[in-house]
């Protein structure tokens, strides 16, 4: 596949897509640098993803569809559509496909009056075919991998096309056979390249100091959504689309946290969890402080949840099995005379999530998980330490796997007194 031929799948504009995706999500920038005036943008020098790079990837797939006897893999929009193309579409009832073959040009499915739009973002050289109102899209699906010379076999669905388009697809052309594209989608992704690293560590950094200017704000009175809309403040200033939530006190301890509104009193726990994106690359961080002067016991269970948190990061490694980093923090709580497992108190979820263009993707830090950690997965680690009616305590930070073993993006919290390094 020649260049030429990858710039039929998309319009190219790389430095566009940055500028997208760390494009404020709300407040006018000239106001967030009134509100955070020592805050600069820090996207100068990023690298987005290229042409070229995106090529690689649909080449990568072929061998992996090859390999997994796959004739064409479906998408619709979403991250996977991104990652391959750089192209991104909000879904809705009438059908938007990607259709990457084994073997010739990659065809797209549109609806006829959305063509316009479409080249906005596609190139007019590529594959498009487009259906009317009153036609059934699933008809130029079926044209386009006729037209690639695939009469029987297996098509891949990517994991988050929705029913519909699946049965659709499957009664239309029911002599083919219907397959999970997840070792060639997913099979990919889980392994970042140095380029897409990058892009997670700016935003990461972003995040970092969004916090140190955010916390700095904290005020007696303030709400959960008084705090994010401080971050997301502090996140555009910075240059990026980003926001940290705020659970106080006893919601803190729901990991998801709470719809009561609860404000800020001296004494509280503050949980805190957001980032941003970069070029659609994620941060995800968890910081939690006191709010003025930490009692003993906060301490106490804030020095454990660090020590379980230590602990992952210290059993992670190259062709370390990924349960075993989760198993390490649970032995810490059950130390400490927790019950273990995911009873309470304790850690009531698993101890870390793959992260990348999606906050959560695959490859969990979790029991049963025996895949060996590889160059180029990257994980958070957060074994929360939740005490049922008291609080809850997660930090949280990303690593990634090396040569070498586990690198984090940022510096863990060194103290409940001293929350960002």
């Amino acid at each position: 596949m020649e260049r030429r031929d990858f710039l039929k799948l998309s319009t190219g504009a790389g430095a566009a897509l940055v500028a997208a995706s760390c494009s404020p999500q709300s407040n006018s920038s000239g106001s967030n640098q009134t509100i955070f005036p020592e805050l600069k943008p820090m996207t100068d020098g990023i690298v987005p993803i290229t042409d070229e790079q995106r090529l690689r990837r649909i080449e990568k797939a072929r061998r992996l569809m090859v390999e997994n006897d796959i004739q064409a893999i479906y998408m619709e929009s979403g991250t996977s559509m991104f990652y391959f193309t750089g192209v991104r579409w909000g879904n809705s009832e009438r059908m938007f496909a990607l259709i990457i073959p084994v073997k010739g040009e990659v065809a797209w499915v549109c609806p006829a009056f959305e063509l316009d739009r479409a080249h906005e973002k596609i190139s007019s050289e590529a594959d498009i075919r487009t259906w009317e109102e009153h036609e059934s899209p699933y008809k130029r699906v079926a044209e386009i991998l006729k037209d690639r010379g695939i009469s029987s076999g297996k098509i891949g669905f990517e994991e988050r096309v929705r029913f519909f388009l699946f049965n659709g697809l499957k009664k239309e052309a029911p002599h083919l056979q219907y397959v999970s594209a997840d070792p060639v989608t997913i099979g990919l992704r889980v392994i970042k390249s140095p380029s897409e690293i990058a892009l997670m560590q700016r935003a990461n950094d972003i995040t970092i100091e969004a916090y140190k200017a955010s916390i700095k704000r904290l005020e007696k009175g303030m709400t959960g959504n008084d705090f994010r809309s401080i971050s997301s403040a502090a996140h555009s200033a910075l240059g990026a689309s980003g926001g940290i939530g705020a659970q106080i006190a006893e919601a803190s301890s729901n990991p998801h946290g709470s719809i009561k509104r609860i404000e800020l009193k001296d004494g509280d726990i503050v949980l805190m969890d957001g980032g941003c994106n970069i070029d659609g690359y994620r941060s995800d961080i968890s910081r939690t402080i006191v709010f003025g002067e930490p009692n003993q016991r906060q301490r106490e269970m804030w020095n454990l949840a660090k020590k379980a948190q230590s602990a992952v990061f210290d059993a992670a490694g190259l062709g370390v099995p990924c349960e075993d980093a989760d198993a390490a923090a649970r032995h810490v709580y059950v130390d400490h005379g927790f019950p273990g497992g995911y009873k309470l108190p304790g850690c009531p979820h698993r101890s870390g999530h793959g992260i990348g263009l999606d906050g959560h993707e695959w490859i969990n830090l979790v029991k049963g998980n025996t895949r060996p950690m590889e160059p180029g997965m990257c994980f958070t680690n957060e074994p929360m330490l939740v005490l049922p009616g008291e609080f809850g305590v997660r930090l949280e930070d990303d690593f990634y796997i090396t040569t070498e073993g586990a690198l984090y993006f940022t510096i863990p919290s060194p103290s409940i007194d001293t929350p960002i390094a």
